[in-house]
């Protein structure tokens, strides 16, 4: 049991850099779109700039957890493995992206009682992409421990 939740704590840590890395994406190519004048003309910008900043963090992902996460199978060359990683990382994207929209789209745009309590802005970046991050840090813990760590 201490070694499983010394492992979510890494899991955590190495989730934590990551999502990091893919926020400050996330935020920058907001900015520039807003700036650039796309967001007026494309309202859902936002999933654009969330599937480039996953493309950026699930990088890093990878090389961390199998440096501090997860004991790697000896029967799976590494190209096997970064495969089923980012077919697994793809499915969390399409769950964050899922979370998104249904958070921004469905949710606040047709609740008019959230807009009044928070901003748009607030919404995107930081209520609705915390709540999408931390659904998929669960589904990629369990789906990476089941799929691609050793078994003991």
């Amino acid at each position: 049991m201490n070694k499983l939740l010394a492992q979510i704590a890494k899991f955590g840590l190495v989730g934590v850099i990551c999502f990091i890395i893919d926020y400050v994406v996330y935020r920058i190519f907001n900015v520039v779109f807003e700036v650039t004048g796309v967001a007026s003309a494309f309202s859902q910008y936002y999933l654009i700039s969330a599937f480039l900043g996953f493309c950026i963090s699930v990088v890093c992902n990878y090389i961390l957890s199998f440096k501090f996460v997860f004991e790697r199978k000896e029967d799976i060359s590494r190209k096997k493995e970064f495969v089923i990683f980012l077919v697994l990382s793809v499915i969390g994207l399409g769950i964050n992206e899922l979370c998104l929209w249904l958070g921004i789209d469905v949710i606040y745009k047709n609740f008019i009682w959230m807009q009044g309590i928070m901003s748009e802005s607030f919404a995107k970046d930081i209520f609705f992409k915390f709540g999408a991050t931390g659904v998929v840090m669960v589904y990629n813990f369990i789906t990476r421990k089941i799929f691609l760590e050793k078994k003991n």
